[in-house]
């Protein structure tokens, strides 16, 4: 069976970044307590067997740090034998940018049906505590490859997650990582609270305060996307908003309105399209101001996923 293509934004998670902070001050709190009473976490090393009862500090935690992969295996499994080795033989060579950790299924039932697992062997990922699926069934190497990198990628650039390294073959020994606090973890642990308790006023001007420091922070270039999205469409009636649009194709400030209602709804295709189609069959500031809020939806999702590849291929067609 072929991997599925990985969708890292299926829906929008309005969530995700907050997530992320949670999990990595999770992560720093269970190394604290490992240190104290002297017990070395599987999270230092770069393949290990997880059960239900460490499941929480193994793998949702260790996600904060690192795309954590979980290969679904059993022993009576004849492709999981094939694909159990190459994995960890992957995971040695990629030298940290992502760990295994293999879960059998015999023995972890809970954990199997958790995941919605279907038939074995099965691939999913946990970044910043969000489980991802991959794929399922033994694949080709090359297309595990293309799944790994992609996956490393947006653990990278959405969610500022990136391995630690180490030399291959020392994973077995290596000690868990220690991850010094950013010098805007406490900015962006409070503009993640507002986000959650629905300042949304509160959440936009913290995650502007973190981007005049720092214009790259990933994570507060995509709390602020989401913050500005969900002001936008607060208070709003979705049914006129849509029948406006329906109304009016060549309204540019209808399909605009529309498109956030799209976006927010997990319809990120149908928002694209829309905005594109309306960068089409409008110009000047209408057709400027069209272009614009695609922009900005593009960071709600995130720069990597293909869908914001393949509307950004589109966008460039419509306008030369």
């Amino acid at each position: 069976m072929q991997p599925r293509n990985m969708s890292m934004s299926g829906v929008v998670d309005l969530a995700a970044v907050k997530a992320a902070g949670e999990a990595r001050q999770k992560a720093e709190q269970a190394r604290a307590d490992a240190a104290r009473h002297g017990v070395a976490p599987a999270a230092g090393r770069l393949v290990f067997d997880v059960d239900e009862a460490g499941f929480e500090m193994e793998v949702l935690q260790r996600s904060a740090e690192v795309p954590v992969v979980i290969d679904f295996w059993a022993d009576w499994c004849e492709p999981c034998k094939q694909l159990g080795p190459l994995l960890e033989r992957l995971a040695d060579e990629y030298a940290g940018r992502f760990v295994l950790a293999k879960v059998d299924v015999e023995a972890n039932q809970l954990l199997f049906q958790q995941f919605g697992v279907q038939s074995i062997p099965a691939v999913f990922a946990v970044v910043a505590g969000q489980a991802l699926p991959l794929f399922q069934g033994a694949a080709p190497e090359a297309q595990i490859r293309q799944v790994l990198d992609q996956l490393i990628a947006v653990a990278e650039q959405r969610f500022g997650i990136v391995g630690a390294p180490v030399a291959p073959g020392e994973g077995e020994e290596a000690a868990a990582p220690t991850v010094p606090a950013g010098p805007h973890d406490a900015a962006l642990s409070a503009a993640h609270d507002a986000l959650d308790a629905g300042d949304l006023g509160g959440a936009v001007r913290a995650y502007e305060n973190v981007l005049t420091d720092d214009p790259a922070n990933a994570e507060a270039k995509l709390g602020l996307a989401q913050a500005r999205l969900l002001q936008r469409v607060q208070g709003v009636d979705p049914q006129a908003v849509r029948k406006a649009a329906a109304d009016a194709p060549g309204d540019a400030a209808a399909q605009i309105a529309a498109a956030d209602l799209d976006l927010v709804g997990g319809h990120v295709q149908d928002a694209f399209g829309r905005l594109i189609d309306t960068v089409k069959r409008t110009a000047g500031e209408d057709r400027d101001a069209a272009r614009m809020r695609l922009l900005e939806l593009f960071e709600v999702i995130g720069p990597d996923d293909p869908r914001v590849t393949a509307a950004r291929t589109a966008l460039s067609r419509a306008l030369f």
